[in-house]
């Protein structure tokens, strides 16, 4: 045997510990990665890797020493899986991922399905739990890799990790009285878990100040027909249009057209007879989770997270639709990309129908997460709802279009051609695919803006094609769409207006002191959307 193949097994060993070494001064870091979106975050020492070593190095058992190491892997694979999706959160829906809202995961899941393809979706995903368990498994075993390098040399390897600790001590201790804020002493695993255990506990804390809220409704016991008696006999209809936030109406040149839109639509409900008045509503989310949105209006609680969400629609708060629905009218709820059973939408909002995908007569082609054009919903609600209805109705309907990744997109078409929806069947193969438009920031925004002045087309083509002087349009957006679009820093207020013929509802709100018009500026008021209800009831009560 030549010397060389009698050295490989030691090579061997060296190149394992130096992994072993590099992983966990690595893999701990990576938490502070996602949160300061900077590479720079991993030249740091890790506290939890020195900390690990040190309680290893003073057990002296070796199924103690696996389980720790194992538990060390576990947390680290932890704090990574959190700040992974903190840091997703922050940048689709500019919040922090609360650990009481996991369930948001599922639909998380769905949007990006429907952006690149459930085989893509289940990919990632996959991919991404893989990689978190292999760095769990990775930690562990280098954390029992370099602890047996410290017990096998006991005065070099220990005076080492002494020297290593005694340093980072230093360090992290140095660092405040310096001004250093981006010391190299770190703890990003230790930090994003705390992170998010803090979080939770704030959750509670809000669930408790919602509780109260919710019991002190001082609409609780109110007589409903009063509380609308001034719109006794009329048709109200809320329409939420998906992502339709203020960047839309006040954005750079994806926003031309949406202006344009607005623009013409002023004169052509003002031929119909119809009046507007508009301004702000501030909402609670950012570019997703829209029923958080739909609560706040109806409920009058501010609905800002999965966990209050939860919490509000198994209570008894009273909302608008059911506000309506025990004053005599028809409540109905017209969901369209759901597509299945909706429980809260009966025992919380009292809905008497609920339309969705799955009930609609839709026969036309997917427009994947948009399943169905909104002039079909709009159409379709027009023909089945309003026709046939032999008592007022109230309904809240969601367009959603709009919604990301704002492809593939409908078209417009004649009002009386829109039958079963196959009237569409070429329409999907004539826009981009996501992943074409989304590999260039600008063509998301335009995409974005064409959306929008589709929505806005399509409502506009139900107001001018259903002539009832009894209707009464609440036209809103949900929310702003994703910072890719709306920018880093921007607010959450969306664009509202109330569209009627009667006189006598635009009169009910002049002290709101709406702007004229479906383009509200930057003077118009601004509200926070909880506020809407109980304006709402006082404006068109029989004391408003």
């Amino acid at each position: 045997m030549n010397a060389a193949t009698r050295q490989a097994p030691g090579w061997r060993r060296r190149l394992a510990d130096g992994c072993a070494v590099a992983v966990l001064i690595t893999l701990p870091l990576v938490p502070g990665v996602f949160a300061d979106g900077s590479a720079w975050s991993l030249i740091r020492l890790p506290a939890e890797s020195i900390l690990i070593l040190l309680i290893l190095a003073l057990v002296p058992w070796r199924m103690p020493r696996i389980a720790l190491a194992t538990g060390f892997g576990v947390f680290v694979g932890i704090a990574i899986l959190l700040a992974g999706i903190d840091s997703g959160y922050e940048a689709a829906l500019g919040i922090r991922f609360v650990p009481l809202d996991w369930p948001q995961l599922g639909d998380a899941y769905g949007v990006v399905a429907a952006a690149i393809g459930s085989a893509p979706a289940s990919v990632l995903f996959s991919t991404a739990a893989a990689l978190i368990l292999a760095a769990s498994a990775a930690l562990a075993w280098s954390a029992l890799r370099v602890d047996a390098l410290v017990r096998g040399g006991p005065r070099h390897g220990r005076t080492v990790l002494a020297a290593v600790t005694a340093g980072w001590v230093t360090i992290a201790a140095g660092a405040v009285p310096l001004g250093v804020t981006d010391p190299a002493a770190a703890a990003a695993s230790t930090r994003s878990v705390g992170s998010a255990v803090s979080r939770a506990v704030s959750a509670l804390e809000t669930r408790a100040a919602v509780a109260r809220e919710i019991a002190a409704d001082p609409f609780a016991d109110a007589d409903t027909v009063a509380l609308l008696s001034s719109l006794r006999d009329k048709h109200v209809v809320i329409v939420f249009v998906e992502s339709y936030g203020r960047v839309a109406v006040e954005g750079g040149a994806f926003a031309t057209g949406v202006r344009e839109v607005l623009r013409r639509g002023d004169e052509e409900l003002a031929a119909d007879g119809y009046l507007v008045r508009s301004a702000w509503l501030t909402s609670p989310t950012f570019g997703g989770v829209s029923w958080l949105a739909h609560a706040t209006l109806q409920s009058g609680i501010w609905t800002d997270s999965q966990s209050v969400y939860d919490q509000v629609v198994r209570s008894d708060r009273l909302t608008l639709s059911s506000a309506f629905g025990r004053a005599g009218w028809f409540a109905v709820s017209d969901v369209p990309s759901n597509t299945r059973p909706w429980d809260v939408g009966k025992s919380f909002y009292g809905y008497d129908l609920l339309l969705d995908a799955t009930n609609v007569g839709y026969r036309g082609p997917s427009f994947g997460y948009a399943r169905i054009p909104d002039q079909y919903t709009l159409k379709h609600f027009a023909d089945r709802v309003l026709a046939e209805a032999d008592r007022p109705v109230m309904a809240e309907i969601d367009l959603v279009s709009s919604h990301t990744p704002w492809t593939p997109l409908p078209q417009l078409v004649p009002w009386d051609q829109v039958g079963d929806g196959s009237v569409y069947d070429r329409q999907p193969a004539l826009s981009p695919a996501a992943a074409e438009v989304w590999q260039s920031e600008a063509e998301v925004q335009r995409h974005y803006g064409l959306s929008i002045e589709y929505a806005l087309g399509s409502l506009l083509a139900f107001l001018q094609n259903h002539d009832d002087p009894d209707l009464v349009v609440i036209a809103l957006g949900d929310h702003q769409p994703g910072a890719i679009v709306s920018g880093a820093d921007a607010g959450r207020d969306v664009p509202v207006s109330i569209i009627a013929k009667d006189p006598a509802v635009l009169d009910a709100i002049a002290g709101w002191r709406w702007q004229d018009g479906l383009r509200p500026d930057h003077t118009a008021p601004v509200w926070r959307m909880d506020a809407f209800r109980d304006r709402f009831f006082a404006a068109f009560g029989s004391s408003g």
